[in-house]
């Protein structure tokens, strides 16, 4: 069923990592399907590119609830965590950047390859293309298999609005979130910065979301 003709439900605000509340669309079906589909990838290595709210976290916990593993913060990588992956078949490693021990993560990426684990690491930007010093963890990156979540169209733009006010008990017409979509820049940390307004708006004034309170928050 479509979001378009769902009831609007309340929640409380809390992160909600259920299958069921993810809301698959064109932008990120490719992935949701390859994760469902572990073991079967093409490479051990995978790489889930997207801008910050773009559902990486949410996959990768969809993930590990169905198929188990250990996730790691990339920038708190340390000697420590390479024992204690030893157990697990799969590890992710979140929010990858630059700023990193490149030894540290050579060594972990040599621990996947040669114990045939699984790894998924979550970027903003592939892998492949950062800037590492370290030659050999650079010609490592070329074996990951990049996914890239690509920006929101209209229906998940829909469904994110949708489900994020209604988790802030935020009631909205869905007339507005038509015109919303067509007017807000197609990205995730716009949606959610809209998102923050308008709860931010709605809490001041005490009254219910219309298309005045709308255009002040758009600018127009």
């Amino acid at each position: 069923m479509s979001i378009r003709n769902q009831l609007m439900l309340k929640f409380n605000y809390e992160p909600n990592f259920k299958d069921d509340d993810f809301y698959v669309s064109k932008s990120n079906e490719h992935i949701f399907s390859l994760i469902e589909r572990w073991p079967k990838w093409e490479r051990n290595f995978l790489n889930i590119i997207g801008e910050k709210f773009s559902g990486k976290t949410h996959l990768i916990n969809i993930f590990i609830k169905k198929f188990k593993g250990i996730k790691i913060n990339a920038i708190n990588l340390n000697n420590n965590d390479l024992k204690k992956i030893k157990i697990y078949e799969n590890i992710i490693l979140e929010d990858l950047n630059e700023d990193i021990d490149e030894k540290l993560l050579y060594s972990l990426l040599n621990i996947i390859d040669l114990d045939n684990k699984y790894i998924i690491v979550t970027s903003s930007i592939p892998v492949v293309n950062m800037n590492f010093a370290l030659v050999d963890l650079k010609s490592r990156t070329k074996n990951f298999l990049l996914q890239k979540i690509e920006k929101p169209d209209d229906e998940l733009m829909f469904a994110l609005i949708l489900k994020n006010l209604s988790d802030r008990q935020i009631l909205i017409d869905k007339k507005l979130i038509d015109f919303i979509i067509k007017r807000i820049h197609r990205s995730y940390s716009n949606i959610f910065d809209f998102i923050y307004k308008i709860d931010e708006l709605s809490l001041k004034k005490k009254k219910p979301i219309d298309i005045k309170i709308i255009k002040e928050i758009l600018g127009e």
